[in-house]
């Protein structure tokens, strides 16, 4: 709680300078701006934007970003459907493993998917991974319905955000209307597999307290047997405007469901039937709430302050029965009972305090900007693993014994300076050159009953200096060539770290990945009917995690996690899209004929690497990295007329491998093998019916393609998980 305090004391500080410097700032009054903009419904088909080169307190310029208007998008939003929601962004990988909207699982350019934990997740400018450097994953799920819109800047903006090689996505949050004391928003939605889910949403400002408050909940049987889930998100964001310079906004957000596990398929299994079910008693259920409190202070026209004080709270839990697909789970005759399943709960205290300014200024004739700041993290994250649970069916996450196999603590303490700044060399030439400094440690204690304490790694040190640089030529009003390279690093995390048996041993001197982006490419729009983004990057990792083969002193044979090689990812991505015909009724345009395709091309190859085969260690250098497909190409066709809009598109995603050593032939129990490509058709439509009525329709997966996305390795157990195959559903919107 001693950081609450202290960042009440400073809000408390802050406070009473803005007001004692109010009356000396009457004159800025009239045109201090703090970056809000109310934008009206989009009616019209939305195509990819990007943000401008200063926003709010960051700088942009040179970097690949995109903004997803979601009120345009013609998609299954009440799921979240991946394919769909990111259709322009070229290069977005999605993993289909879940069809009920529980979570967003996406990554570019060759990496994990894994509940996008590769990048710095954002809601509102919150960060809502779990545990930056315990478990990065954003368990958090906030409901897509009250999001509008999504920016993704891509990994050479890893200075400013975080460390991360991804980059950061940052979920949007709709504003109410600022004119009215009170609106209301319903969104209901019903569909296939058991599908519905209402949303419902007020807001509005009574003098200077803005307000804004959702429910959601959402219930599907799934797409397989016992592939059950019900969900549930809130929301409540209070803002209260001192004056036009000076504002304060707290905001808590809570999401949380129970999945049942269908459990992992074969290859044989999914051939036969992809909607089987291999477990009943799984399920999987994080709840987690994200505090934040947030100052943001217009010093002066050219000067914004922002201080950001945050957490993530809550836990992961799970109760499975944990064996491959070929391990059916039965009823023993000798007990006449199931067999007691694994009870796992990881507790998430991570608190974030950031301290972030911006100054624009003129040098030799431009306007130049420069932000940076400072933050500190403190994460503590508890994991309890392997806890005896009960032979029962339902949700329950209670202990026959009140040991746990594993019961571990990590703590990490964090401190990172920032500082970039954009340098107008010519009115059309820019550079941005920049530095992180990361600073800090995580300490692991605990019990693992199976394990010599002594054996495991304790601390882990972060301590790097990153730099990079961005750079922006302005080719025309609308178009410009940019590049950028920027260091970045990923921590060791406790997956990482926990040995899996007691036929596992773990390096005591585990190092955290690093390496690089680096991205060059044009974009532009051609008198506004050819808009197109094309680029090149090469994302290079050291120090990739893995495991060999070695013997003990007695010769006994054991396998050892490490840093087992360097993976190098070179591709192209390219988004195009062409409008062939566009009719307008004064500004508005009531007909409009387009056409769009989002394409990537992936090379991913290990430079260096070992794996372990039949107990012997083989070089995989020249092998392709597992889980990463060669080609991901999405292409549509999109038609509006008056107030009614269609997209059909098609989205093609080519093999990959489930491991380094790239086996093609599946093994029996499914783990490994070759991911086969697939291609997919969606159609779906909106319709305005009036200025406060809204229909959604759309039919997923038309030609009901049977196919699956990954093998995992870990989470929700190894093996074949089948996508869903065709659905459609309706949505009803009002909003008065």
């Amino acid at each position: 709680m001693k950081q609450f305090y202290l960042t009440t004391i400073i809000l408390c500080t802050l406070l009473q300078t803005a007001h004692a410097q109010t009356d000396k700032k009457k004159d800025y009054d009239k045109v201090l701006d703090l970056n809000e903009v109310t934008v009206g419904d989009r009616k019209n088909i939305i195509h990819t934007e990007r943000l401008p080169d200063v926003h709010n307190t960051y700088i942009t310029a040179g970097k690949k970003s995109e903004v997803i208007q979601i009120d345009g998008v013609n998609g299954n939003i009440a799921e979240k459907t991946g394919r769909q929601i990111f259709a322009k962004i070229p290069g977005v990988f999605v993993y289909d493993m879940d069809g009920s909207g529980n979570q967003v699982n996406i990554s570019t350019r060759g990496l994990d998917p894994h509940r996008s934990w590769e990048y710095n997740i954002r809601q509102n400018g919150i960060i809502t991974n779990s545990d930056m450097y315990g478990y990065p994953a954003s368990h958090y799920s906030p409901a897509m319905e009250s999001i509008q819109r999504v920016e993704l800047v891509r990994g050479t903006s890893s200075l400013q955000y975080g460390a991360q090689f991804g980059g950061m996505i940052n979920y949007v949050t709709k504003g109410p209307d600022t004119t009215k004391a009170f609106t209301f928003e319903t969104i209901n939605s019903a569909g296939s597999f058991g599908l519905f889910s209402s949303y419902n949403a007020i807001g509005g400002k009574v003098g200077k307290l803005t307000y804004l408050a959702y429910y959601q909940k959402r219930h599907s049987n799934g797409y397989r047997k016992n592939a059950k889930s019900d969900a549930q998100s809130q929301y409540v964001s209070l803002m209260y405007e001192f004056s036009k310079a000076f504002r304060i906004k707290a905001e808590l957000g809570r999401s949380e469901y129970v999945y049942q596990i269908p459990g992992p398929l074969t290859d044989a299994m999914f051939k036969e039937d992809p909607r089987q079910s291999t477990r009943s008693r799984n399920y999987f259920n994080p709840d987690i709430y994200v505090p934040s409190i947030v100052m943001d202070w217009k010093i002066n026209p050219n000067t914004q302050l922002k201080l950001t004080t945050s957490g993530v709270y809550g836990a992961r839990n799970s109760v499975m029965f944990d064996a491959f697909a070929n391990v059916p789970d039965t009823i023993s005759r000798v007990t006449n009972a199931y067999r007691a399943r694994q009870v796992d709960i990881d507790n998430f205290k991570s608190f974030t305090s950031e301290l972030r300014l911006v100054h624009q200024y003129d040098f030799l004739g431009f306007r130049n900007a420069v932000s940076g700041g400072v933050q500190y993290m403190h994460n503590k994250l508890r994991r309890r693993l392997l806890g005896k649970g009960t032979t029962g069916s339902d949700f329950d996450l209670s202990l026959t014994d009140p040991q746990f196999g594993r019961d571990m603590y990590m703590t990490t303490d964090n401190i990172a300076l920032f500082v970039e700044n954009l340098i107008f060399i010519t009115p059309r030439l820019s550079f941005s050159p920049g530095i992180r400094v990361e600073k800090g440690g995580t300490d692991m204690t605990g019990k693992i009953t199976y394990y010599d304490p002594q054996n495991l790694p304790n601390t882990i040190k972060h301590s790097f200096p990153l730099f990079g640089i961005s750079s922006q030529y302005k080719i025309a009003e609308n178009s410009r060539a940019y590049a950028g390279f920027s260091q970045a690093y990923r921590p060791v995390v406790f997956k990482d770290i926990i040995p899996g048996s007691v036929l596992e041993q773990v390096d005591k001197n585990l190092k955290d990945a690093t390496g690089y982006n680096l991205e060059a490419g044009i974009s532009g729009n051609i008198h506004d009917v050819l808009k197109y983004d094309i680029g090149l990057f090469q994302v290079l990792i050291n120090n990739r995690m893995g495991t060999i083969s070695m013997k003990d002193a007695n010769g006994n044979a054991y396998l050892y996690r490490t840093t087992t090689g360097d993976s190098r990812t070179r591709g192209v991505e390219a988004y195009l899209e062409y409008t062939a015909f566009k009719q307008y009724n004064g500004a508005e345009a009531q007909t409009e004929l387009s056409f769009f395709t989002s394409t990537s091309y992936f090379d991913a190859q290990y430079v260096r690497g070992t794996a372990v085969s039949n107990g012997e260690n083989k070089s995989v250098a020249g092998n392709r990295v597992e889980g990463i497909p060669t080609w991901i190409s999405r292409n549509g066709i999109q038609f509006q007329y008056k107030k009614l809009s269609v997209t059909a598109q098609y989205s093609y995603v080519s093999s990959n491998f489930a491991n380094p050593l790239n086996t093609v032939e599946p093994s029996a129990n499914g783990t490994i093998g070759k991911v086969p490509g697939y291609g997919l058709l969606d159609v779906n439509a909106t319709l305005y019916l009036g200025q406060h009525y809204k229909l959604r329709f759309g039919m997923n997966n038309v030609t009901d393609k049977q196919y699956f996305t990954k093998r995992p390795t870990m989470y929700p157990g190894a093996g074949v998980w089948s996508s869903d195959g065709r659905s459609i559903g309706i949505s009803f919107g009002i909003k008065i």
